[in-house]
């Protein structure tokens, strides 16, 4: 799954032309959170949270 996750999250950062930083401040979590989230270091449920917000954002 954070493999997918990676995948999708990059994959649409790209298509956007937007930085995870950029994604984060949006989020209001840090880029090295968001990092370790994407890469699946952070899997507690606040990061789940997180992890919704990711989706729904980048529409996948």
């Amino acid at each position: 799954m954070p493999e997918e996750l990676g995948i999708k999250v990059r994959s649409e950062l790209f298509k956007r032309k937007m930085s995870q930083k950029e994604l984060a401040g949006i989020i209001g979590i840090s880029p090295v959170y968001l990092s370790d989230i994407i890469r699946g270091r952070k899997t507690g449920p606040k990061a789940q949270e997180h992890v919704k917000h990711i989706k729904k954002i980048l529409d996948i």
